[in-house]
């Protein structure tokens, strides 16, 4: 008896049967526009391209210019290429179009397939990306494809690393542009980072067409993408936090040596919080639990480790005043290799040896954020189905499983578990002679470079030819794969090689063709690519014959859709073909999932040596135990996305700020309104709502008018005039600042002046996001501790990071303002001395050539320079030696004695 769900889809069909029966009667529509694409000139599929450029401006829709698009593609790509789309290539178009993941089999013309809805959003003149898996594969294809939109009177450009600024902005305003998932993410990180608009690569994000969507948005989504540079000098603080380390004892912390892991007690915390206080490591009334402390509990939590979990002679040892590591498997040095996170430099601050600095982050952002910027996504591979819930949920993206062009003749044998991995490459081996001999071309799949050598070796014990791939060469691997269906060739692969490239069964005629052209370039090409031809259609004749490719697995990777990549390498375009999967007890996913039980019942069976277990229940199994894994591996993944996705909103604001930025012309407005906060903030924190006027800081507010405002205003006489309020001194400091930026303004010019604001806006902007991301990858680090408190990390860190922007934002309005106040013009005379350096500094690296005219012509121009600040005067019966004349200096002031310290370095030292 049929279940409801079986016979619901006998009678109305799957999900998937639906979408493509929908898509029928727009197959349709562009069959019928054949004959009158056809009779248009080579000129005429152009103008039918402006045409349709000229109607989507207009504010048509593209779903009603799909036909015709589609039509002129097919007509152009007959011409350019000498093929003609089927019908499912069409259709896989459609559904890229729609926003959707076209799930295509390995062989049925993905390439081609993406020209389709490429040049239909191209058409609104905002560019479309093409994205591939490495640069081999998108200068092939933009070279390829690029016949197709040349034909159609459309550009297409190419991007690649180490392209120059001009080439690489020449193909960004391509209408097509293929890239690289990992160049794309860089370059919008290095966009975010510029201070020039036209300077700008990404102007913005329309739509994306993603090749190997299953790689890029999964396989390759696990790690951000990261500049970084060095950070600033740290090596104080590391030095005085490992002084504090021996202090603790075992009260103050709890060692887990399994999980090699250490934590604070109680106790710890607060001996910890009154040492760091009594070392002005702690601002006054600030505790460890603060959003402010996370840098500081982060290298404490690092020093702590360094000390009890890291042993000097067994982790590392010290060579050459240098920290080296120690490989806990091999026993081997690993010199170069280093510990993130500040901990390598716990470890030197504990050796005491010279301290390296840390790399910060300058810019990072995740490829699930990257993408998910895009108007619109999709995209194409041979297996995706298995994934369908990670692309609905992270990225909205549909999967719908295109059917092939002819009926899959494949055969998909049951897997064959052995007892041993010496029993399972014996038989491989055997198996692997047997078709060799007859001519069957095999494809050898493993799951390291280790185990294909290995393979490798065996194979050479047997004298049986083979070519063995991975995937350091990508121009060679394609090679390799193109020639990997010819009568009797053995290649072995990693899973993850040979992607893009089509195995076809006979070799490939075109790098066949090349190759007799290369060898005889005296001969007719004609002749030569029809001798050629001949001689294909012959050896591939004889690998039909012989079965097809034969794809022969070494074990099931964690993932089914990796397994199923490897599977399409065979059977394309109705090709016939044969996979199998060889495993054995001792296979890493057999050993994870129970192999002990599996094992017993074998030797119960009185399995003999060689003998392998053949049955679907056996495939059914492992599936079960491949999708738990697969769960597992989403939920890590949808985990570290949701921290990122917190982060991810305060990138957009710094983003969109500086782009904001950097296409104002006058920026006046925004530097004033930071500069009336800014004086907002010090009459609210010198004189507070509701307090009368004797208990208002005055001297406390003129300090800061000079060193935030940069102005020397009577605060303290206003303040002593009757009926004086806190909104009318107010008043006067922002008249006081617009008056002396104004000043400002006419000193430098006005163009010069709204350069030096845009100039300090962005700088001021970028140092304190690169501090920002810093705190917030050491927050990411200590914030996991909170679960032990019942606490919810997540929810920890969506907080702590919200106050830690809001903080970040105060202290951009005050950098900037007091950057401001301070920058004046340089005087003539200060022109002349700077010239004179240069001069000086040329004549010694050139022995004496005077300054150039462009030097000269510099120093008509006035310069800004950043003002020291005043310094307040010393008090009446100051005497520099006596140390009781100098009333209370701040922390944070020079030493009043002279020695150029900050005080609290010097005669304000702690004991």
């Amino acid at each position: 008896m049929l279940g409801l769900g079986t016979l619901a889809k006998k009678v109305f069909g799957t999900p998937n049967d639906r979408k493509i029966k929908a898509t029928r009667p727009l197959i349709e529509k562009i069959n019928a526009l054949e004959p009158e694409f056809e009779k248009l000139s080579d000129d005429g599929l152009k103008e039918k391209t402006e045409a349709l450029r000229k109607r989507a401006n207009e504010g048509e829709s593209l779903d009603d210019l799909l036909p015709e698009a589609f039509a002129n593609v097919r007509e152009a790509a007959k011409r350019a290429l000498g093929l003609r789309a089927f019908d499912v290539q069409l259709m896989g178009g459609v559904f890229l179009h729609q926003g959707n993941i076209s799930e295509m089999k390995t062989g049925e013309g993905k390439t081609l397939v993406a020209t389709f809805p490429a040049y239909l959003n191209a058409l609104t003149g905002k560019g479309v990306h093409v994205v591939t898996v490495n640069e081999y594969l998108a200068k092939r294809d933009a070279e390829w494809m690029g016949k197709v939109f040349g034909m159609l009177g459309m550009s297409t450009g190419v991007i690649w690393s180490g392209q120059e600024n001009d080439a690489k902005m020449a193909a960004y305003s391509s209408d097509v542009t293929y890239a690289t998932n990992n160049e794309l993410g860089f370059d919008y990180l290095r966009d975010n980072m510029k201070s020039d608009l036209p300077e700008v690569f990404q102007k913005e994000h329309n739509f994306a067409i993603v090749d190997e969507v299953d790689s890029i948005l999964i396989d390759e989504a696990r790690t951000p993408l990261i500049i970084s540079g060095p950070a600033q000098d740290r090596s104080e603080l590391y030095k005085s936090i490992d002084g504090l380390i021996p202090m603790l004892d075992d009260s103050h912390f709890e060692l887990d040596e399994k999980t090699r892991n250490v934590t604070f007690t109680d106790e710890g915390n607060e001996f910890l919080e009154a040492q760091l206080s009594a070392r002005d490591m702690l601002a006054e009334g600030q505790t460890l639990y603060d959003p402010e402390s996370t840098t500081v509990v982060h290298h404490i939590n690092q020093g702590l480790r360094a000390h009890k979990l890291f042993q000097k002679d067994k982790d590392y040892i010290v060579r050459d005043g240098e920290v080296v590591l120690i490989d806990e498997f091999t026993g081997r040095m690993m010199p170069g290799r280093r510990l993130s996170d500040g901990l390598h430099q716990a470890i030197e601050a504990k050796e005491g040896v010279s301290i390296q600095p840390e790399n910060v982050t300058l810019a990072s952002v995740t490829f699930q954020n990257y993408f998910r910027l895009y108007g619109k996504l999709s995209g194409m591979t041979g297996t995706a189905l298995t994934e369908a819930e990670e692309f609905g949920e992270i990225y909205g993206l549909g999967v719908v499983e295109v059917p092939t062009n002819k009926p899959v003749a494949r055969v998909d044998e049951d897997d064959k578990v052995y007892r041993t991995v010496a029993e399972k490459y014996a038989a491989m081996i055997e198996e692997t002679k047997k078709a060799h001999e007859k001519g069957q071309p095999v494809l050898v799949g493993t799951t390291s470079i280790e185990k294909s050598e290995q393979l490798s070796q065996l194979l050479d014990k047997k004298k049986i030819p083979h070519n063995v791939l991975n995937a350091r060469q990508h121009e060679k691997e394609a090679q390799i794969v193109a020639e990997a269906g010819r009568l009797g060739a053995v290649t072995i692969a990693t899973n993850m090689a040979g992607r893009g490239t089509d195995i076809q069964l006979g070799g490939n005629v075109e790098m066949k063709v090349l190759a007799a052209l290369a060898e005889n370039p005296e001969a007719d090409p004609a002749e030569l690519r029809a001798a050629e031809e001949a001689k294909h259609a012959e050896e591939k004749q004889k690998v039909l014959d012989a079965g097809g490719l034969y794809v022969m697995a070494s074990e099931r990777h964690e993932s089914r859709r990796i397994d199923n990549q490897l599977r399409g390498r065979s059977g394309r375009q109705g090709d016939p073909g044969r996979t199998s999967f060889y495993l054995s007890l001792e296979d890493d996913l057999m050993r994870i999932f129970g192999s002990e039980r599996l094992d017993k019942v074998l030797k119960t069976l009185g399995m003999k040596e060689g003998e392998a277990i053949i049955h679907p229940w056996v495939n059914k199994s492992l599936e079960r135990a491949q999708a738990k894994v697969e769960g597992r591996n989403f939920d890590i993944r949808k985990q570290v996305l949701k921290f990122d996705d917190v982060m991810n909103d305060q990138r957009k604001v710094i983003f969109n700020q500086r782009r904001e930025i950097m296409a104002a012309e006058d920026l006046n407005d925004v530097v004033s309104d930071m500069r009336y906060q800014v004086i907002d903030d010090l009459i609210d924190e010198f004189m507070p709502p509701k307090t009368y006027a004797d208990q208002w800081n005055v001297e406390g507010l003129y300090a800061q008018t000079i060193e935030k405002l940069g102005i020397d205003a009577p605060v303290i006489e206003w303040a002593a005039e009757e009926g004086v309020d806190d909104e009318e001194i107010r008043e006067r400091l922002i008249k006081e600042t617009d008056e002396a930026m104004a000043k400002k303004a006419v000193g430098f010019g006005p163009e010069t002046m709204r350069n030096i604001e845009k100039q300090v806006l962005l700088q001021t902007i970028d140092s304190k996001w690169r501090e920002h991301l810093v705190t917030l990858e050491h927050l990411r680090s200590v914030v996991g501790f909170r679960g032990y408190a019942q606490r919810d990390p997540l929810n920890e860190y969506k907080t702590e990071s919200f106050q830690l922007f809001e903080s970040l934002l105060d202290g951009l309005r005050e950098t900037v303002t007091q950057q401001l106040a301070h920058v004046r013009p340089l005087s003539e005379e200060e022109q002349r001395e700077m010239l004179a350096q240069i001069a000086a500094q040329q004549g010694g690296q050139q022995g004496g050539t005077p300054p150039s005219a462009d030097a000269e012509a510099a120093g008509s121009q006035p310069e800004a320079q950043t003002e020291a600040q005043p310094e307040t005067p010393p008090a009446e019966g100051f005497v520099e030696d006596d140390p009781s004349t100098w009333g209370n200096p701040g922390r944070n002031d020079k030493c009043p004695c002279g020695s150029g310290k900050k005080f609290k370095h010097c005669h304000g030292r702690l004991a």
